[in-house]
């Protein structure tokens, strides 16, 4: 039985009528750019071959139902179910206490922005299959949002417009970004949701927050005979939202100094220039999480350009850097309150030991040029690690003896984003 089979057998248990429709959102990797999308600065993120699979089917009705199966990835979740007319004020959907932190807050939340168009949306019933794991660092959270705005899109086209493709991949992420902050109640950025919706490898630039620019390089890792990967070191997210907030919140406020919002507005120069009293004002922390943003952003024009011309030992020196300034200065591969768990400490430790002894010739023949770095928000999770593929089955031997079966997970670069499958 296929994939898409299975999703039909179990949809057929749901209300629904019409056609059975397909829909596929895959998780993103976040390449370098570590904590400069909410500063409007800039990122390199791509979208990977584990997705989450939908089979779709509208209703009669204003109700949402969608049912996450279980697989070998996941353990499956109990269906969100999301009535659309409830809590609607002279036609606006607003957020309901009862849902925050939930998947129903998400759904309701993108809703929510296609009524902010004016445009008509109502109920339908789905059942989805994610290979994206949860709390892996590859964004589920923003697989779901990507792949119920392309529902919504698709199911509910604009009176005048085509049936598909009515919004643009940048719209749909903005509205996943919207139902996160605004309903479901996370100061996400929207680096991830644009990675998911988009596809490919992809250069964005947040300068202007109504309008990302978004530019596709090609990145074919296995032209260069490497593998990239990430280790899920099984820690735990819960109770971790505030260290996530005060990155932003800190870097505003080193902008706040200077009468700015955003870091994006500031220069580095300037920051340094007034270290002394901006130590008082804001803290050394936060003063330190400034000139990550800083430089970062430079790291990433700079690995951007590098992949642009094929020179893939500058990229990995860059992303090298990078990991070392989420450490050193941005300090999130650990909570300072968890410090009996630290994951990501650890698993960059060892994968420093073990792709050091190869670069130093170790057991294999050749010198060869490896990276490692915390992937995404931090703090818990997962670490990303580059290496030549004929080297990545011991990398995963030595790694899963530590954090378990399963815990490595090799990674491609899926040319789609959100999409619907005909």
């Amino acid at each position: 039985m296929t994939r898409y089979e299975r999703l039909n057998e179990e949809l057929l248990s749901l209300p629904g009528s019409g056609a059975v429709r397909y829909f596929s959102a895959p998780g993103r990797t976040e390449l370098i750019g570590n904590h400069t999308d909410h500063n409007r600065g800039v990122v390199l993120a791509a979208s990977v071959q584990l997705d989450m699979a939908a089979s779709v089917k509208t209703r009669d009705d204003n109700v949402v139902i969608l049912r996450t199966i279980a697989n070998e990835t996941n353990t499956g979740f109990p269906d969100a179910v999301v009535d659309l007319n409830e809590g609607r004020v002279d036609g606006k959907i607003l957020p309901l206490p009862a849902e925050k932190g939930k998947t129903e807050a998400l759904i309701r939340g993108i809703a929510a922005q296609f009524a902010k168009q004016g445009r008509q949306v109502g109920g339908f019933s789905a059942v989805s299959d994610s290979l994206v794991p949860g709390g892996s660092g590859l964004s589920s959270s923003a697989a779901v949002e990507s792949l119920i705005g392309k529902i919504f899109d698709s199911l509910y086209p604009a009176p005048s417009a085509p049936p598909r493709e009515i919004l643009s991949s940048i719209q749909i992420a903005q509205f996943g970004q919207a139902a996160e902050n605004e309903f479901f109640g996370k100061p996400c950025g929207l680096e991830d949701q644009i990675a998911c919706a988009s596809g490919g490898c992809s250069f964005i630039d947040f300068a202007d927050a109504a309008n990302p620019k978004l530019e596709t390089i090609n990145l074919d890792l296995s032209a260069f005979g490497y593998s990239l990967c990430v280790v899920n070191t099984g820690g735990s997210h819960a109770d971790l939202t505030d260290d996530y907030a005060a990155v932003p919140l800190e870097m505003k406020a080193v902008a706040q100094f200077f009468g700015k919002e955003l870091l994006r507005e500031c220069e580095k120069d300037d920051v340094l220039h007034n270290a002394k009293d901006i130590r008082k004002t804001c803290g050394d922390r936060a003063l330190m999480r400034a000139l990550h943003f800083f430089d970062e952003n430079e790291r990433v024009k700079q690995a951007a350009e590098a992949l642009r011309g094929d020179n893939f030992p500058e990229y990995l020196s860059l992303v090298r850097a990078s990991g070392e300034s989420s450490e050193r200065l941005l300090q999130n591969i650990y909570a300072p309150k968890q410090t009996r768990e630290q994951g990501v400490t650890l698993a960059l430790a060892l994968s420093r030991d073990f792709l050091r002894k190869i670069g130093g010739r170790g057991r294999y023949k050749d010198r060869v040029d490896t990276a490692c770095r915390v992937h995404g928000g931090g703090f818990a999770g997962t670490i990303a690690a580059y290496m030549p593929a004929t080297i990545l089955p011991a990398y995963t031997e030595m790694m899963e003896g530590v954090f378990g079966a399963g815990s490595v997970t090799p990674l491609q670069i899926r040319p789609d984003g959100a999409m619907e499958c005909m």
